[in-house]
C-alpha cells in the first residue's frame, strides 16, 4: 500500500504540473504556441516577454495554483486515506518534485514545457513558508543587482537547500534525520531547476543572456 501511495503522489502531482499555464492562457488570448517564441521555454518570464503583462499574470496565477493543489491533494487526501510513512513536508516535496517535472515534461504537450521555477515557489509556499518568504525577495534582490532572471533563479536554486537546513534544524527545531531528508529533496529539487538553465548558463558565459527590462506589451 505504501508503494501505492507513492505511485499515486507522483502520478496526480505529475498531470497537475504538466497542465501548462502558460501554453494554456497563450493559445486561449493570443491563438499561438508560446513555445515558437523567444526563448522557447513555456514559462512566466518568455510569456513576459513575448506577451506582456496580463498573459504573464495568467500565467503566474496558474502555476501557482497548480503546485498547491498537487501538494495539497497528496498531503491532505492520499496521505490521508493511504499510508504515507513520511511527515507532511516531506510529502510535499516529493509531490512538488513531481511538478515540477510534470511542468518541465508536460504529457500534454509533446514533453516540452517550462523550467520549473514558479512551480516550485508554489511548492514552497504551502510546505516552508519562512523559506518561501526569504528565498523570494533573495530572488528578487538578485534580479535587481544583476537584472538576469536566469542568474536569480539559479542562485535562489543553489541557496535553497542550504537555506532549508538551517532553518528547519537550528530556527525550527526538526530533528535531524527528518531536517536531512528534507535537504536531499531541496538539493533534487534544486538540481533539476539548475539542469533546466543550462542553456542560460551559456548564454551567460558567452555574454548573451538577454537582461530583464519592465516593457508594456502593445
Amino acid at each position: 500500500m505504501v508503494i501505492v501511495s507513492f505511485i499515486l503522489i507522483a502520478l496526480v502531482s505529475y498531470l497537475l504540473g504538466s497542465a501548462n499555464s502558460s501554453i494554456i492562457w497563450v493559445r486561449l488570448l493570443k491563438h499561438e504556441d508560446v513555445r515558437e517564441h523567444g526563448s522557447g521555454s513555456a514559462g512566466l518570464t518568455n510569456t513576459y516577454r513575448c506577451y506582456g503583462a496580463f498573459p504573464a499574470l495568467c500565467t503566474l496565477l496558474g502555476d501557482l495554483a497548480k503546485g498547491v493543489i498537487a501538494v495539497l491533494i497528496s498531503i491532505y487526501v492520499i496521505a490521508e486515506i493511504l499510508p504515507v510513512p513520511l511527515d507532511n513536508m516531506s510529502i510535499g516535496y516529493i509531490s512538488g518534485i513531481f511538478a515540477i517535472i510534470g511542468h518541465i515534461f508536460p504529457v500534454y504537450y509533446h514533453f516540452k514545457g517550462g523550467r520549473g521555477v514558479l512551480v516550485s515557489a508554489s511548492i514552497l509556499l504551502v510546505i516552508d513558508p519562512l523559506t518561501f518568504a526569504i528565498i523570494i525577495p533573495f530572488f528578487i534582490l538578485m534580479i535587481i543587482i544583476t537584472r538576469y532572471v536566469s542568474v536569480a533563479s539559479i542562485s535562489s536554486a543553489v541557496l535553497y537547500p542550504f537555506l532549508t537546513f538551517a532553518l528547519h534544524y537550528f530556527a525550527e527545531g526538526v530533528s535531524l534525520s527528518e531536517s536531512l531528508i528534507h535537504v536531499a529533496l531541496t538539493v533534487l529539487t534544486s538540481a533539476l531547476l539548475i539542469y533546466m538553465h543550462k542553456d542560460n548558463i551559456k548564454r551567460l558565459m558567452s555574454h548573451t543572456e538577454n537582461k530583464f527590462t519592465i516593457h508594456k506589451k502593445k
